[in-house]
């Protein structure tokens, strides 16, 4: 193709949409022809790769600045080349990224432009490779509505007119492969909206990695190389994350977990992670750990529940290589480790999603549907296929690329409902006139499926607080097909109730009970999580009654409430040594307070509890099932009194759990049991390693053929105040 005056008045104002029609090496006339484009650059000349001699050398076209052009004369084939600049008398060699052919095989292609490729990740984004014999890094974006689409960065002096992107067909998908571009490359695309519209410029939305805040541009990584050593948690991992396995999950914040003040209080890497937290969530007896949010955030203060870069384990603790190494030492000592995910909303920050080609892309164009009045944030439109498969693939790429053994949902409350916080005349109906959001609920089961189907041994779980039908039911059912959910009910409930002075609680019986009245229609997970510490809400132990002891007596207790009661277990860091401050995303946790002995006496029980619940089958192989829990003491109010037992499978021996949640001691208060025979006192929250004075049952009582409770047979206890007490039916 002639050189047309148009083209080249587009390609120098940085408006071609399809540069390498223009740019690069082009056979006009029978004759190879080489035309570039360097803004600033006096003289430009071909050299041979290999021996450095030159082709030819190019002319300026006509008086633009930058534009040159060149026959090749003696070259009878297309060849390889290299391009010698030279400006203001300084020369350096460099490659021509519009010289080589399309990186994207077809298939990629037809996967794209049918929005279901669900290992996106390999196709889009900035991947370092060998293409034509030559090293580089492929760059993709979609970004089918943009007029031009360019990558900048160092290697192009952030000049948007110099390294434009190929589009590839119908896909919407533009890319290019930029030589002797390697990882910790910084880059962001630049895009000119089909108005014509010069955009900000644009993180990379599926980026690895990402600058330091604040900062925001994408990082060349190269996330082939690491060599996965957990090939033993792997293989076990099914087994470990069944409903009828013991699951006790331990929340954290990397950020403040623990800081180190002689650093300028920076938080730790996740290297350092790797050392610290692992053995410590392992000596407490957890199997979990519950990570918030790390894809990449721009502001702190979202705790990462506000992310950019949904592809990129956020810098503020290291690469995605030393992520995937903290991984692996979670799961080298058997801890399983869960991402909090956020798909439901993402913040309008201008180098992000919002707008990304000038339309709305990712969310929808109606503020009605694509924004969140709670969050000030953008909404997904679950309904467009290539933003669905989008968010599918982010969560296949945590659990495949980073071996995350599940996915804590986010507000999945607010995915489901369209008038979620909303009122009258701020949300529009579906298609049916309802309020359900119908592409979100298709979304969520096509996520489950994939997540389930693709990945063996994996877990999800949703945050949802309402009383929608089958979070936890599979798909084919019409359930939303995740593993676990949320018992938010009971969160809110046993806290309102806890938080009574004692001489109340005789009013308030049902909030501790109730939670058994649906129980076993989902598969729960009892969370007392960072959302119950923050925001004015004081901590756990400044939600208990009284002074001093009395505040310690009733948080253990309540704890042991929660560790009998069926459903798995997570609890928000500090939250196990009684933290007395609420949680503060900018400071490490209170570590100090473990010289103090109710603080470590907390601590303790904690861990023996986790440890009391994993030996003990009773306590969770029939998590699920109304068959392992039996009341034996459900409405006696009066006396704020409880006592159930959790029964197991295969012969295991029964628990009998009673809690005492007033500060008066019961002595010689009977209480009935299933079974006779000698019940061995396995935990007491009042023990003195705990922090308690030390009443007890010495170790343990007899039954006796005295009725109690509505049983025949009955073991007479001594309770004491604000104590919850374990028993197990000793086998001989």
């Amino acid at each position: 193709m002639e050189l047309d005056a148009q083209d080249i008045d587009a390609i120098v104002a940085g408006r071609h949409g399809d540069p390498f029609s223009v740019l690069g090496l082009h056979k006009i006339a029978d004759k190879w022809t080489v035309r570039a484009y360097v803004p600033g650059a006096d003289s430009i000349e071909v050299l041979d790769p290999k021996t450095k001699r030159r082709i030819v050398t190019l002319a300026p076209v006509g008086d633009t600045d930058g534009a040159f052009e060149g026959r090749a004369t003696r070259r009878k084939n297309r060849f390889a080349y290299h391009l010698k600049i030279t400006r203001d008398g300084h020369s350096w060699i460099t490659d021509d990224p519009y010289r080589f052919g399309p990186v994207m095989g077809e298939w990629d292609e037809y996967l794209l432009g049918e929005g279901t490729h669900r290992q996106l990740w390999k196709v889009l984004g900035a991947h370092p490779c060998d293409h034509e014999g030559v090293s580089g890094t492929h760059f993709a974006v979609w970004a089918p509505n943009a007029a031009r689409v360019s990558v900048v960065g160092d290697f192009n002096t952030w000049d948007g007119r110099r390294t434009l992107l190929r589009k590839r067909g119908q896909t919407g998908v533009w890319e290019v492969f930029v030589p002797a571009i390697g990882p910790a490359e910084v880059y962001k695309f630049e895009i000119l909206g089909a108005d014509g519209q010069l955009l900000p410029q644009k993180a990379d939305p599926v980026g690895f990695g990402a600058e330091h805040p604040p900062r925001t541009g994408s990082v060349v990584r190269d996330i082939t190389t690491h060599q996965w050593q957990d090939a033993g948690w792997m293989t076990k991992r099914a087994a470990a994350q069944r409903f009828d396995q013991p699951m006790s999950i331990y929340e954290v914040h990397l950020g403040s977990w623990r800081r180190v003040p002689e650093d300028g209080n920076r938080p730790l890497s996740y290297l350092e992670h790797a050392d610290q937290l692992i053995s410590y969530v392992k000596d407490l007896g957890f199997t979990h750990i519950e990570l918030m949010p790390i894809s990449e955030f721009p502001f702190d203060g979202s705790w990462g529940y506000q992310p950019v870069g949904l592809f990129a384990p956020t810098i503020r603790h290291g690469t995605p290589g030393e992520f995937r190494a903290f991984i692996e030492a979670a799961h080298k000592t058997g801890i399983g480790v869960i991402l909090d995910w956020v798909p439901g909303h993402f913040p309008e920050d201008a180098h992000g999603l919002a707008k990304f080609d000038g339309t709305a892309l990712y969310e929808h164009a109606d503020p009605k549907e694509g924004f969140h009045p709670d969050w000030n944030t953008m909404v997904f439109n679950y309904g467009r296929v290539e933003v669905s498969n989008y968010l599918i693939a982010n969560a296949l790429y945590w659990l495949q690329e980073h071996h995350i053994d599940g996915l804590r949902v986010d507000a999945v409350a607010s995915m489901l409902y369209r008038d979620y916080s909303r009122k009258d005349g701020e949300w529009i109906p579906n298609k049916d006139g309802g309020r359900e959001n119908l592409e979100a609920i298709a979304f969520l089961q096509k996520m489950n499926v994939a997540a389930y189907g693709e990945v063996d041994g994996i877990m999800t779980v949703a945050e949802e607080s309402t009383a929608f039908p089958g979070v936890s039911a599979p798909t084919d059912g019409g359930g939303l097909g995740f593993g676990f959910k949320w018992n938010m009910g009971w969160m809110n409930d046993t806290l309102s109730y806890m938080a009574e002075d004692p001489i109340n609680r005789k009013y308030h019986h049902s909030k501790m009970t109730f939670g058994l009245h649906y129980a076993f229609s989902e598969n729960f997970i009892l969370p007392l999580s960072h959302d119950e510490v923050v925001h004015g809400k004081g901590s756990l132990l400044d939600k208990m009654p009284g002074t001093g002891p009395d505040k310690f007596a009733n948080l253990r207790a309540y704890y042991g409430f929660m560790w009998g009661h069926p459903g798995k277990k997570l609890l928000f860091m500090g939250c196990e040594f009684a933290q007395g401050a609420e949680w503060n995303h900018d400071s490490s946790l209170d570590w100090h307070l473990l010289g103090y002995d109710p603080h470590k006496g907390m601590q303790r029980l904690v861990g023996d509890l986790n440890r009391l619940y994993r030996d003990q089958p009773a306590l969770y192989t029939q998590d699920t099932k109304p068959e392992g829990f039996e009341w034996i003491e459900e409405t006696n109010g009066e006396e704020s009194i409880f006592a159930w037992v959790r029964h197991g499978t295969d012969g295991a021996a029964p628990m009998l759990v009673v809690c005492n949640l007033t500060p008066v001691a019961r002595t010689g208060r009977r209480i009935g049991v299933p079974e006779q025979g000698r019940w061995v006192e396995r935990l007491n929250t009042n023990a003195d390693v705990y922090g308690g004075d030390g009443q007890g049952n010495m170790g343990g009582v007899d039954s006796e053929q005295v009725a109690a409770s509505g049983r025949a047979v009955s073991i007479c206890l001594t309770l004491p105040p604000l104590t919850t007490l374990f028993f197990e039916l000793e086998r001989s």
